[in-house]
């Protein structure tokens, strides 16, 4: 089954989230930031150690 099938199949199910990032030592919702940290939140790369 591919993936917009399963989605579709289960939308019932889903549940907003919220998505917390670290800022200055604090966490933080990023609901909660201006639209420019939006947009530079979006552009961050997940970082992944090997």
């Amino acid at each position: 089954m591919n993936r917009e099938k399963l989605l579709e199949r289960l939308e019932h199910k889903r549940t907003r989230c919220t998505v917390y990032t670290r800022v200055m030592g604090y966490h933080r919702p990023v609901e909660s930031f201006n639209i420019g940290k939006k947009g530079e939140h979006r552009q961050r790369k997940p970082f992944v150690e090997r």
